[in-house]
């Protein structure tokens, strides 16, 4: 694959989770689209969205409820591109979320904040570490949706993990590279290693040799971060995969107490 190959890929995807259309991330104006359900979209996300944020980094593209577009298109005229998606400008957005009448009792916020990278196939190449590694398909990952490889697989969609790489001391588990097929075009890496193996060059060696993987199968590995884990942030950049675009998801205040554990209203 080629770099133009995988961008076109790449927003070809985050089109349909958007619905809108690829050329809009090219542009150099914002667009706003009403968010609809595709069943081709990633398989994670919750659709539609009452408001979501993509930028490749010329514009901002918002795909939202239909009622959120008049305070959506004003927020992110307001201000530049970058400062839409960073504090303390996301406060404004969420006050500008909160006065949308029929969304005021639901309470609808900024809640998820992610970079997503891809290969740059003129610096990606595969890393080696001093342990056996070795390929792993689903029916591998039966005894792992333990803590220790959270990241490397997703017990709510144990469906999705399809492909992995593990590398091994004396028979012993240390590390664990996993993608899940979140569409058919793109699957998602996620790595873990034990703490002791940590700084050995395990992470690099498991997410190149995945990565490697999942383009001989003819699909796009893309990684996620969110822009605080600086030791995910590192491993993606050692390994040859570039920042390519970042979203913001706002979400309804339910949700986000259920996902913090915090639930505000019952403290009070």
């Amino acid at each position: 694959m080629t770099n133009d190959e995988i961008y076109r890929i790449a927003m070809e995807q985050s089109a349909v989770d958007l619905n809108c259309h690829p050329g809009d991330f090219l542009k150099n104006e914002h667009v706003v689209v009403i968010s609809e359900k595709h069943p081709e979209a990633r398989k994670y996300l919750t659709l539609p969205f009452e408001c979501q944020l993509v930028s490749y980094g010329n514009n901002i593209v918002a795909s939202v409820d239909e009622r959120m577009v008049s305070s959506v298109d004003a927020y992110i005229h307001r201000y530049s591109m970058e400062h839409c998606l960073s504090t303390p400008n996301l406060y404004m957005l969420n006050e500008a979320l909160g006065k949308v009448k029929e969304f005021e009792e639901k309470e609808v916020r900024a809640c998820f904040m992610a970079e997503y990278f891809l290969p740059d196939m003129r610096v990606f190449q595969a890393k080696h570490c001093g342990y056996e590694t070795r390929v792993l398909t689903g029916g591998d990952f039966s005894d792992l949706y333990v803590p220790e490889w959270s990241n490397a697989l997703c017990e709510m969609r144990k469906e999705l993990d399809v492909l992995g790489i593990g590398a091994y001391d004396g028979g012993k588990l240390i590390g664990l590279a996993g993608c899940s097929a979140d569409c058919d075009t793109m699957w998602q890496v996620g790595i873990d290693v034990l703490p002791a193996y940590r700084k050995k060059g395990v992470a690099a060696a498991l997410t190149t040799r995945l990565a490697m993987e999942i383009m001989e199968r003819g699909k796009v590995p893309f990684y996620c971060a969110a822009w605080s884990n600086i030791r995910s942030v590192r491993n993606a950049i050692s390994c040859g995969f570039r920042p390519a675009w970042v979203e913001l998801t706002a979400r309804r205040g339910e949700i986000i107490r259920m996902i913090t554990g915090d639930d505000r209203r019952e403290m009070e």
